[in-house]
């Protein structure tokens, strides 16, 4: 009998410890799209030129997407606008007499492990916007643009509030 208790309580303990380790550990859904940002290099000028970049994405493409409710409707806005946001970027490195190229994809790209704010995300291949700046070496910046998860994430200055983790818990349950 002591046998079977102790069997129980190494099942329990094993199952919460599982429970732990993977709680943070976030799947991004198939129903979700991405944003990327891909630096040239590491330089102060070069991440400079990827957090501008970042803006104008999260500028031109809020009042786009902040109210569309399907992937598909987002899809075909991102689709729609593509040119203009090639421009729009192509606009921002002239302007910033940075001459290093760039491009704009929009498909599946592959995204490496990264934590977000004490989340998890798994590696994978990810529908996703990609501007890569230059070689594309150095750090990105990247978030879910639909649903528009960093679009609303612009205007939070407190990375460290946990009822930020819930809400966006919850904005995730509503659109999945």
């Amino acid at each position: 009998m002591k046998k079977y208790i102790y069997l129980i309580i190494a099942i329990i303990v094993m199952g919460i410890v599982y429970i732990n380790v993977n709680a943070d550990e976030v799947v991004i859904p198939d129903s979700a799209i991405r944003v990327r940002v891909i630096a040239n290099s590491n330089s102060l000028v070069d991440q400079d030129m990827k957090l501008r970049v970042m803006e104008y994405l999260q500028t031109y493409l809020s009042p786009l997407l902040v109210d569309v409710s399907s992937i598909e409707d987002a899809r075909d806005i991102i689709n729609d606008k593509l040119g203009e946001i090639n421009d729009g970027v192509g606009e921002i490195l002239r302007d910033n007499n940075y001459d290093m190229g760039y491009s704009v994809n929009f498909g599946d790209n592959y995204f490496p492990n990264k934590e977000y704010k004490g989340v998890k995300y798994k590696a994978g291949e990810y529908e996703s916007l990609v501007v890569t700046l230059g070689t594309g070496g150095g750090d990105n910046w990247w978030c879910v643009l639909f649903p528009p998860l960093c679009l609303l994430d612009a205007t939070d200055d407190d990375s460290s509030d946990i009822e930020y983790k819930l809400w966006v818990q919850e904005l995730i349950e509503k659109y999945f």
